[in-house]
């Protein structure tokens, strides 16, 4: 295929600023880039447009055969481990992890497709249920798709702690009902829910702040989902109040066969377009991760065929 956008995501500045992700380092060469668009040049989609899920899992080992492909102990994964991503003109994929883009949808929305998938699958991890009031820690890109997928799955209200102040209006944007500076969303959790506490919580900052954050505004009873991905491999929280509580942590692990339905919300009514803050030239490759890393903006994404 020929690729044409790829949006970059905190695990690849991982990679450009740590040269790891937790416990998982960068040992050779790789072309970085799993969140992409293109164009198919053969097989049964040549000629139209495409999203690409980055996942290949192996198709034979327990979890795949359960149907938990997103587990697979030996997934291979663009951008990662030796299997070059989309920041290049062209790549091999295979076909069934292809998928046509309807023409209401951009390019850079359909690489944006694989963070929804990933806010999509957080948010049922999390078991949001219709009625719920939900707290997503962290405004990063991912952090604000959960907190769309989450109001259009029947949540109540929707809140959102980021230490970012022009994220947090872009979540405001998205659908969240109020986003706080992290240091305040305690007690503006206590003040919106008369002191109860929100019934779920998703973490997508992957600092121990967040998870600090979550275990803090929930109810007693309730489930947090973490799905940040941390620059260590250890991650901390006040295990005495999540004890006390008697609360329910569920890890994200990446997705779970999600753009079907991440197609459906982004034509019917997400609008992915204006999470794209900024575009850069793959020439310019080098000063889109430096602006990603930056944080100034939202969503940095790189067009390869301009």
């Amino acid at each position: 295929m020929a690729v044409t956008s790829v949006g970059l995501c905190g695990s690849d500045l991982h990679w450009y600023t740590d040269g790891g992700t937790g416990e998982v380092t960068i040992d050779e060469p790789v072309v970085p880039g799993h969140e992409l668009a293109g164009v198919a040049i053969d097989g049964p989609y040549a000629g139209r447009r495409v999203a690409v899920d980055p996942a290949i899992p192996c198709g034979v080992c327990e979890q795949c055969r359960a149907g938990d492909g997103n587990l697979c102990p030996d997934v291979r994964f663009a951008g990662h481990a030796g299997l070059d991503g989309g920041l290049q003109e062209s790549l091999v994929w295979p076909d069934h992890l292809l998928f046509p883009l309807p023409d209401g949808l951009s390019d850079d929305a359909g690489a944006l497709l694989e963070p929804l998938g990933v806010a999509i699958h957080a948010v049922g991890v999390a078991h949001v249920r219709p009625g719920d009031d939900v707290l997503v820690a962290g405004g990063g890109p991912i952090g604000v798709l959960a907190a769309a997928v989450a109001r259009r799955t029947g949540a109540r209200r929707v809140f959102l702690s980021e230490p970012l102040a022009h994220r947090r209006q872009t979540a405001l944007r998205f659908g969240a009902d109020e986003a706080w500076a992290p240091e305040e969303a305690a007690a503006a959790v206590e003040s919106a829910t008369n002191g109860r506490g929100v019934d779920v919580a998703i973490e997508m900052a992957g600092v121990d702040d967040a998870i600090t954050t979550a275990v803090t505004a929930v109810r007693p009873g309730a489930r947090i989902a973490l799905g940040g991905i941390p620059s260590t491999p250890l991650s901390a929280f006040p295990a005495a109040v999540a004890r006390r509580k008697g609360l329910t942590f569920a890890m994200v692990r990446r997705m779970h066969e999600t753009y079907p339905r991440a197609i459906e919300l982004a034509t019917t009514g997400l609008d992915l377009d204006p999470l794209v803050s900024h575009r850069f030239r793959l020439a310019d490759a080098a000063a889109a991760f430096e602006h990603a890393v930056a944080r100034t903006g939202d969503k940095t994404v790189i067009a390869v065929d301009s």
